[in-house]
């Protein structure tokens, strides 16, 4: 039997990127504790901000300082973290809209447990400690305590 042939390669992208004046604007909110989105040609709000409008590809407008809360419309709990996970303990992926947004936003929901949270639920913001403008900037979402 031969040995196969082989060719070591490491894969690098070795240039950096802008994030341009819409992004870095987004990134640069987050720095300041401010969640920034951007108003398409028909009024939606979108978040995090984007360049261009994703349902009519036209360029976005203004931006938009919106809430530091909002609803999650979508998730799924993770029982059993793994590696490469952003938790080590049992957490949600969730899409969440923040109050003046029209469009929902992808991030963790840290929650006690999975009854915790559900669609509808409210959730708030919590920065990090330390933010450097990158969507790690939002350490995650904790739920809203339900008024009595």
């Amino acid at each position: 039997m031969t040995e196969p042939l082989v060719a070591p390669y490491v894969l690098e992208y070795t240039y950096h990127r802008s994030t341009g004046p819409i992004v870095g604007r987004f990134l640069g909110g987050l720095v300041d504790g401010q969640v920034i989105g951007a108003r398409t040609a028909r009024g939606r709000v979108v978040v995090p901000a984007l360049e261009w409008d994703p349902l009519t590809s036209e360029p976005t407008t203004d931006f938009v300082t919106v809430g530091q809360e909002g609803v999650v419309v979508a998730h799924t709990w993770v029982h059993a973290p793994r590696v490469g996970h952003p938790r080590t303990v049992p957490f949600a992926f969730a899409l969440v809209r923040l109050d003046g947004a029209d469009t929902p936003m992808l991030h963790v929901v840290d929650a006690p447990s999975r009854a915790d949270v559900r669609n509808g639920t409210r959730v708030r913001v919590r920065f990090a400690a330390e933010r450097i403008g990158a969507i790690t900037d939002i350490d995650g979402f904790d739920v809203v305590p339900e008024a009595p």
